[in-house]
């Protein structure tokens, strides 16, 4: 064998026993060469059948009763040690203690990590993973957990069906400041660049959950980034949680996806993957859409004002129509007493006397008349007496 074919059998036997580059060290990016359209070429559980994010249908989800709230453990049992905080180049991650959990699953799941996802146009241009009737929210919290029930550890556990459980909590923009998040977002400075961490004052971690947490929707997905593995129970909480606008606006401007070092700052923004075809799977509801209406909890606030309103309109209404039908009587009795102060016979005829008969009259005329005649003959007999006497012999 000459040295050229020598050559060329060496070089085949290098490439051949040089192992391929692991899915691990490829980075992925969300836009790119390596975006979200060629992750399956890289990592080929993204292509998968039972992906996430989803757009949860509500129509079109299942009412399971057996479905009960989920039950964060030790969340509000933060300790002394602090946390940890870190940009990882694609999100910020807080490294949650293990002796936190979440009960109310098929399984215990041990807490791991808890990470965020958001836009870059401010309020309502979308941010969240999830949507929800093709409504997506301003941000989404995505809280990690895995099966330590059956599993020593997540990174074998990720690999599994059943070993992951992740809580997924919409967040939309409102007025005002939500405490809570700013045990993450005041911190966000000192961790601009990927691969800087910082330790953070532990803090209540329930405090960003909703406060429903017995209305959600389940089903069956994956990890939201590569390596996508279909490992993930996935809890989507109906109920929002509200931040303001600056906090929001700190979430989508101070984090770079580069490194400090790097020539280009890019800032980290729009890390959210597109919703993912639902394909075989059902999304079952906690709770029934009958029932519940699907009301948000600004919609219940709204109505219970609403009716609020609507029962002191009503009550002003009736002492309104009480007080009318009270000067009606007052108006309608002082009438009464004028017309009887002006005509009293006709308000009181029983007080009025009786006329005489017209024939009782006449007959006192006749008695009068009688007696007159009869004063006059006897006054005639007087005078005629005397005269009588004289003649008589």
């Amino acid at each position: 064998m000459d040295s050229l074919g020598l050559f060329i059998f060496l070089m085949l036997l290098y490439l051949q026993w040089t192992p391929a580059p692991a899915t691990e060290e490829i980075t992925w990016t969300y836009t790119g060469l390596v975006g979200q359209p060629e992750w399956s070429k890289y990592f080929p559980d993204c292509g998968g059948t039972s992906q996430s994010p989803v757009d949860v249908i509500t129509t079109q989800t299942k009412y399971d009763t057996s479905l009960i709230p989920v039950t964060p453990l030790g969340y509000s049992q933060h300790g002394n040690k602090p946390f940890t905080l870190y940009n990882n180049g694609h999100t910020v991650v807080i490294e949650m203690p293990e002796w936190m959990g979440l009960g109310g699953l098929p399984w215990f799941f041990t807490a791991v990590q808890m990470h965020l996802h958001w836009g870059s146009g401010g309020p309502s241009h979308g941010g969240s993973e999830h949507t929800i009737n093709g409504l997506s929210a301003d941000a989404e919290l995505h809280v990690v957990h895995y099966n330590s029930e059956l599993y020593p550890n997540v990174s074998i556990a990720m690999t599994q069906k059943d070993g992951l459980a992740v809580l997924g909590i919409l967040i939309v923009t409102g007025e005002e400041t939500n405490p809570a998040f700013n045990n993450i977002l005041n911190y966000l400075q000192r961790i601009r660049h990927a691969d800087q961490k910082v330790s953070i004052p532990a803090f209540d971690v329930q405090s960003l959950l909703p406060k429903d947490l017995g209305r959600y929707y389940r089903y069956n997905g994956s990890l939201t980034t590569p390596p996508c593995y279909q490992s993930v129970i996935w809890t989507l909480f109906h109920e929002r949680v509200q931040i303001s606008m600056a906090q929001l606006l700190k979430m989508e401007t101070i984090l770079y996806s580069s490194k400090a070092e790097d020539p280009e700052r890019i800032l980290l923004q729009d890390n959210y993957r597109a919703t993912q075809p639902l394909k075989h799977r059902v999304i079952f509801a906690s709770f029934s859409a009958e029932s519940g209406k699907e009301l948000s909890s600004g919609e219940v606030t709204a109505i219970v004002i609403g009716v609020m309103c609507g029962c002191v309109g009503l009550a002003v209404i009736v002492r309104f129509i009480v007080k009318t039908i009270r000067f009606f009587k007052l108006l309608h009795h002082e009438t009464v007493v004028v017309n009887s102060s002006t005509s009293s016979w006709d308000v009181l005829p029983s007080n009025r006397p009786a006329t005489m008969p017209r024939i009782r009259e006449t007959e006192k005329a006749k008695v009068k008349k009688q007696d007159m005649a009869l004063n006059s003959t006897c006054e005639a007999e007087k005078k005629e007496e005397p005269l009588s006497l004289q003649t008589e012999p």
